[in-house]
């Protein structure tokens, strides 16, 4: 027989607070996605090497299926369902919708919360840097050059 030690774990999510019993090694994705139900966060290769997992803690890009929950305590998280703001698509949805920047869609969370760190951190200047920065986020279906025209317009949007 076994016992499972859990802990408290409080996280702030695209603005709203969560109080979890989990056990320590639970990863950020599987908080996310088993005990929060926010599937739009995607579990790719579970090692980091895909970036489908992709979300925002205190701004910055993390892989969540790398990233323990109890890292993230007191920690701002934002996740792809916290992008859009009441009822309007992020900038950066918005253009690769309109760019056609995914196929099967797997990879567009990831995709999606990289590319907004991306322009936010200012590596939006050309389409090599954008390809430079993005190169953590897998595309199985190959969208690429529609992913970087996707940034390039939401960049020129932001700029302007």
């Amino acid at each position: 027989m076994t016992s499972k030690t859990t802990i408290p774990v409080h996280l702030d999510i695209n603005g709203q607070h969560h109080t979890l019993e989990l056990e320590p090694r639970v990863t950020l994705l599987d908080a996310l996605r088993d005990r929060l139900g926010l599937t739009g966060t995607k579990k790719g290769c579970d090692h980091g090497q895909c970036g489908a997992c992709t979300v925002h803690v205190d701004g910055e890009r993390v892989l969540a299926c790398l990233t323990l929950a109890a890292q993230a305590e007191g920690r701002a998280i934002t996740t792809i369902e916290g992008l859009a703001r009441e009822g309007e698509l992020h900038p950066v949805q918005a253009a690769f919708l309109e760019q056609d920047a995914f196929q099967c869609g797997y990879c567009t969370p990831g995709q999606i919360m990289s590319a907004v760190a991306c322009i936010r951190e200012g590596h939006a200047g050309s389409d090599e840097e954008i390809r430079e920065y993005m190169a953590g986020n897998l595309c199985r279906c190959g969208a690429y050059p529609h992913i970087v025209a996707a940034v390039r317009q939401a960049a020129l949007e932001a700029a302007s």
